[in-house]
């Protein structure tokens, strides 16, 4: 049996005892007070393809908008990967070639050096087979690599839950605001990804999450077990 779709979000069709505790473990994450010292930041990536135009784009006139041809060229993938922090509006946007286990061990460290002065770093993500202490041993000597294991707090949405990740939030306003478009170069991508990471950090643009264990609770009863005393 397959799960469904709701408001966009892929549940479980039945009790799911995993899933819920995996849920409420996230939501709890989610009500904690704001630290300094122990920031709560959610991880997410996607790959995404690269287009280029067959022919040249007829430009925008009074009254008239700007015309594409229908058809395109595809000219490989790329991979994003984000981390937002929700409460304080802070993102970090990487666009590699490629999402091995060793470009995100890189992204990884990138977010550890960014909050060089965190004691914790709690992170919220799916549960890749890439995201996991092996990645950082194929990547950095054994030294560095415990070093920055040690620096994380790993919390994983449940299956099926990826919509409990805000960073999730972050990359469709990505996708909506500056990815919507045909574009030809990896080289590209990344110049208008810094920019628009750089405006919204600006912006200090956050996520109001209200999604709350007591609302799991009644709207998704149906997914937590029975218990019969």
């Amino acid at each position: 049996m397959k799960p469904w779709k709701s408001k966009g979000w892929i549940i479980p069709p039945k009790q799911d005892s995993a899933f819920v505790a995996n849920m409420e473990r996230v939501l709890d994450v989610y009500k904690r007070p704001y630290s300094e010292k122990k920031p709560v930041v959610c991880m997410d990536e996607s790959p995404k393809q690269l287009i280029g135009e067959t022919r040249t784009p007829i430009g925008m006139n009074s009254g008239c908008v700007q015309k594409y041809d229908y058809e395109y060229k595809r000219n490989g993938i790329y991979n994003i990967f984000i981390a937002s922090e929700p409460i304080t509006g802070e993102r970090i946007v990487e666009i590699t070639e490629k999402k091995t286990k060793k470009d995100w061990a890189k992204f990884m460290n990138e977010i550890s050096s960014y909050y060089n002065e965190a004691e914790k770093i709690t992170i919220v993500m799916d549960n890749y087979s890439t995201h996991n202490a092996s990645s950082f041993y194929e990547t950095f000597q054994p030294e560095e690599a415990k070093n920055l294991w040690d620096r994380f707090e790993f919390v994983f949405t449940p299956k099926h839950g990826s919509w409990l990740n805000v960073a999730e939030i972050e990359l469709n306003v990505l996708q909506g605001q500056c990815l919507n478009r045909r574009i030809s170069e990896i080289e590209k991508v990344q110049d208008e990804v810094m920019y628009w990471q750089n405006y919204r950090n600006s912006k200090k643009s956050k996520v109001n999450w209200r999604f709350t264990t007591k609302d799991a609770r009644i709207k998704l009863k149906r997914l937590y077990p029975s218990i019969e005393n």
